[in-house]
């Protein structure tokens, strides 16, 4: 059977640790714990769980403390978590069996769902590198936003990791950025993806627009970061009130790859601002046809890919008089996610108009 090494860099995570490793446990034969300077009881949560536990000196680098992490490894597989992470039971059931299978992959990519809806449905969610073999020696790189290069025979499993934030956010990592350009240093494209991206977190979108045109002019970013580096410039030109360059961005993922839902969603909402409702229309019944691609290892909003786009059909063809049509895509929005606000809200309102139950 393969066993697992659990790593982990922590620090102050009293509120959050138990609750990871509590999910994880039963799947692992090792938990290495890596701390980075905690003050609270991190580190007798960890041992309650008979973790091993290591102290590395936080220097501005989340790369060099999961390397450290992984050093310390001695099991055949690697899995890494974040303290704000779980395994939800369903998902340790999927783990477990993919752990008892013969496993010929340096590499097993998981779903990671980030956001979820009143029904706990995952709303946004990507793919990440989870589970990988030791022998391999991947290493992580980059001081913040760091990532894991991997490479060989990789697998995409059905196990999906749950986060579960419960720290607010902070200016952290823009400050590691900014204090890192201050020294003089020069960012790859990755480090001017992630960087803009801290920029529009904190609305500094001026700024954040012109780090993702810098990205974008150096042609050496990964596809899934410049279809993102387009969408993300083109919400900031949107805030800014730059309706033009807004679509011209939007309109620029179509170099990387064909559209994709959260596209025509993004390009249909731009649209429906202008009021220009027939061009937005065309855009959101784009976003109900297309297909979504399978293991796709960027960001995926699904709420484009199944209700949002007929809760934006509902308002388009109710602001152009076609209540029937609107009422047609309200109830496949319902279909989807009975309980979100708006759809309620648009149940009330066609149930008050008689029309609900046509």
């Amino acid at each position: 059977m393969n066993s697992i090494s659990l790593c982990m860099i922590v620090r102050n995570e009293e509120e959050s640790l138990g609750r990871c490793l509590s999910s994880v446990k039963d799947a692992v034969d090792e938990i290495v714990i890596v701390d980075t300077g905690s003050t609270d009881r991190t580190k007798e949560i960890a041992a309650s769980f008979g973790a091993v536990i290591y102290d590395f000196e936080w220097i501005d680098d989340f790369a060099a403390a999961r390397n450290y992490a992984f050093e310390q490894a001695t099991q055949t597989f690697i899995l890494w978590l974040d303290a704000d992470d779980v395994i939800e039971q369903e998902d340790l059931k999927r783990l477990l069996a993919l752990k008892s299978q013969e496993l010929p992959y340096d590499s097993i990519t998981m779903h990671y769902h980030l956001t979820f809806d009143s029904a706990g449905n995952p709303l946004y969610s990507l793919r990440r590198n989870r589970l990988v073999r030791r022998s391999c020696g991947f290493r992580w790189h980059g001081p913040v936003h760091e990532y894991l290069a991997v490479s060989g025979r990789i697998h995409h499993s059905d196990v999906a990791v749950t986060h579960r934030k419960d720290k607010e956010h902070t200016d952290r990592n823009l400050r590691i950025y900014l204090k890192r350009l201050e020294a003089g240093e020069v960012f790859s494209p990755r480090d001017q993806y992630y960087f803009a991206n801290e920029l529009r977190d904190h609305a500094r979108l001026e700024e954040a627009a012109r780090w993702y045109e810098q990205f974008l002019e150096s042609g050496l970013g990964w596809v899934e970061d410049n279809i993102g580096a387009c969408m993300k410039q083109a919400d900031c030109y949107g805030r800014l009130g730059q309706p033009d360059r807004q679509i011209a961005s939007l309109l620029r993922t179509l170099r990387y790859d064909s559209p994709r839902a959260e596209f025509c969603c993004q390009l249909g909402a731009a649209f429906l601002e202008q009021k220009r409702y027939e061009q937005a229309i065309y855009w959101f019944k784009q976003a109900t046809q297309l297909e979504k691609p399978p293991h796709l290892m960027g960001a995926t909003d699904n709420a484009s890919w199944t209700w949002l786009p007929h809760l934006q059909l509902t308002v388009c063809y109710d602001r152009i008089g076609n209540r029937s049509k609107a009422l047609e895509h309200h109830k496949q929005a319902q279909s989807y996610n009975p309980n979100h606000p708006s759809i309620v809200y648009n149940e009330k309102f066609f149930k008050s108009a008689g029309q609900s139950r046509q």
